[in-house]
């Protein structure tokens, strides 16, 4: 096959002398043998996402390696000098499971040394929001997490801190990344200074795990109800193993039952498809063991612990996976509540969400007389809202991808404090003589019964690229007038950052930043985004609904109902 004439020159750069003689044999094997791969390596840049950077391990610019990562450190090395002259510069980094993540991490803190910056490197795997607390707790300028949360194996990935633990917003972003593109390979500074790596562990834990209990358990809850609760635990082979079970026995849960097949971290996650909470695949050993020792719930991580997985009985006795919009309204709820009986909601209180999660999220925020911020997708826009509005106080927050944050000591999606926040829920609904699933059917009395479904189309290299593209463009250009028999009365365009009313024609401004989102709002209340994935080769689809339930012994019905819709929707879309 022929190789672009942009692509020859990049791979002619990386068989200079700047690059090891490994990373050189490897691509003249790749021209000769695998010329497709060779494309796929060098046709564009790795970019970050809504998730930070992520990529497949190997040789190129566009797959996650030391001289990518390098070059990434590098200019965030000089834009930390030019933020904060003269100033003792400190950073953070942790790193998962994944291959190579121990040493691709200390790869990042020589560069950093060898720039002259502080760096308070964990001598182990840690969580992700165990980085994002550490920052702040540090006193740290920015941090970094070696993760690629739960993509497959030969995935790994970069995530960047700032000074508030939260990721990378913009404007700070895009000038981060035009330093990083004008950066010249040879420019790299790999020779680390080992006085300033300073390797950091179970102060640091200890610490955090503090932290975690005083936002996410709550005095109310008696020690008889935590020691009652049944609890099966699984870590997905991840990092949580490193705080979870240390969290849940301090504040008090003794009934912990970790399927121990999935306690060891392994980048291989030789157990499951997918190390992704989201997948029921993903929980079925944690099942299996919930029905085996008659657990009351089941908890499970994905690889760097910022999502979360909940199963629990339903008024059948069955196990039953919940999604990440429910759990986030049980959260919300027992949250707005908790804070409503310590008579401690003024009207300044706020909790996030994202433009592709639950509607019910402002419901339950006009209940309790406060506000429902609503961002991007990603956690990085619910810790920019902390930080953007500081007289507000941040109370929680999630999105729909199965994750939740509690208070503002992390500023990221933490599966350790809402792993205990649940627990701490569900714990008080058993000694209540009720359930955390009879404790969801309440909400959807009370503030009506909503159902979401998401769709993800995998579409992967250059061909693929194209074909989300098109796609996206086509829903744009060629706009539905009608689904499913109900109107579309309103289409936002957050690209264009524009609000069109169907039925009267009128264009209303979205005070959002720009982003490749398109949302169809039909008229029974139905919504439906499409979105490209910020770190992986897939669009998304996003589907909510909703009914009234006038009492719980009709739920079964009315999901029925709602699920059938769905799927109307899914089929006149034809996304099936």
């Amino acid at each position: 096959m022929e190789i672009k004439q942009t692509i020859v020159d990049k791979v002619n750069e990386w068989l200079s002398p700047n690059f090891d003689i490994a990373t050189q044999t490897t691509i003249r094997e790749m021209m000769t043998s695998a010329p497709k791969e060779l494309e796929e390596s060098f046709y564009k840049n790795l970019e970050f996402g809504t998730g930070g950077m992520r990529g497949v391990m190997g040789v190129g610019t566009n797959r996650i390696n030391q001289y990518t990562l390098g070059k990434n450190t590098q200019g965030l090395s000089n834009y930390l000098k030019k933020v904060f002259p003269g100033e003792n510069l400190r950073v953070a980094i942790a790193y998962d499971c994944r291959h190579n993540s121990d040493t691709l991490a200390k790869v990042v803190a020589d560069v950093f040394s060898a720039n002259g910056i502080q760096v308070f490197l964990f001598s182990e795997l840690r969580t992700t929001p165990e980085l994002s607390f550490t920052v702040k707790h540090l006193n740290c300028h920015a941090g970094i997490v070696l993760t690629a949360s739960h993509n497959p194996p030969e995935y790994n990935g970069y995530k960047v801190y700032w000074q508030d633990g939260g990721q990378l917003v913009p404007p700070q972003d895009g000038e981060i990344i035009q330093l990083i593109e004008a950066l010249q390979y040879d420019k790299i500074k790999f020779e680390a200074n080992d006085n300033l790596i300073q390797y950091i562990d179970k102060e640091v834990d200890a610490a955090f795990h503090q932290s975690t209990i005083d936002n996410a358990s709550f005095t109310t809850t008696p020690a008889v109800a935590k020691e009652n609760l049944k609890i099966v635990y699984t870590s997905l082979h991840g990092t949580s193993i490193k705080s979870i079970p240390t969290v849940l026995a301090q504040a008090g849960y003794t009934q912990v039952h970790s399927v121990k097949e999935q306690a060891e971290p392994n980048g291989n996650f030789p157990t499951v498809k997918s190390p992704n909470p989201e997948e029921p695949e993903a929980l079925a050993m944690a099942m299996k063991l919930a029905d085996e020792v008659n657990a009351d719930i089941v908890i499970g991580t994905d690889p760097d612990s910022d999502r979360l997985g909940v199963a629990v009985r339903d008024n059948e006795g069955k196990m039953t996976l919940l999604n990440g919009n429910q759990t986030m309204i049980i959260m919300t709820a027992f949250l707005l509540e908790q804070w409503k009986r310590a008579d401690k909601i003024t009207g300044t209180e706020f909790v996030g969400s994202t433009i592709v999660s639950t509607p019910m999220m402002l419901e339950l925020a006009s209940a309790y007389g406060i506000e429902c911020k609503v961002g991007l997708t990603g956690f990085k826009w619910i810790a920019k809202m902390i930080k953007d509005f500081p007289n507000q106080k941040f109370i929680g927050g999630g999105e729909e991808s199965f994750g939740f944050m509690v208070g503002d000591a992390v500023r990221d999606k933490d599966a350790v404090g809402a792993s205990l926040l649940v627990c701490e829920i569900a714990a008080l609904a058993k000694a209540s003589g009720s359930s955390l699933y009879q404790e969801l059917l309440n909400l959807y009395v009370d503030f009506g019964c909503y159902k979401e479904h998401l769709i993800s189309l995998t579409k992967k290299g250059i061909d693929g690229l194209a074909e989300i593209n098109q796609m996206m463009i086509d829903l744009r250009e060629n706009p539905v007038e009608e689904i499913n028999g109900q109107r579309v009365v309103c289409i936002d365009d957050y690209q264009n950052s524009t609000s069109l009313n169907r039925i009267t024609n009128e264009i209303e401004p979205i005070a959002i930043p720009k982003s490749n989102v398109l949302i169809y709002y039909l008229e029974d209340g139905s919504k439906i985004c499409a979105r490209p994935s910020g770190t992986e080769p897939k669009i998304k689809f996003y589907f909510s609904v909703n009914s009234t339930l006038d009492k719980v012994e009709n739920f079964k019905a009315v999901e029925a109902e709602l699920d059938q819709k769905i799927k109307n929707i899914i089929a006149a879309m034809q996304l099936n």
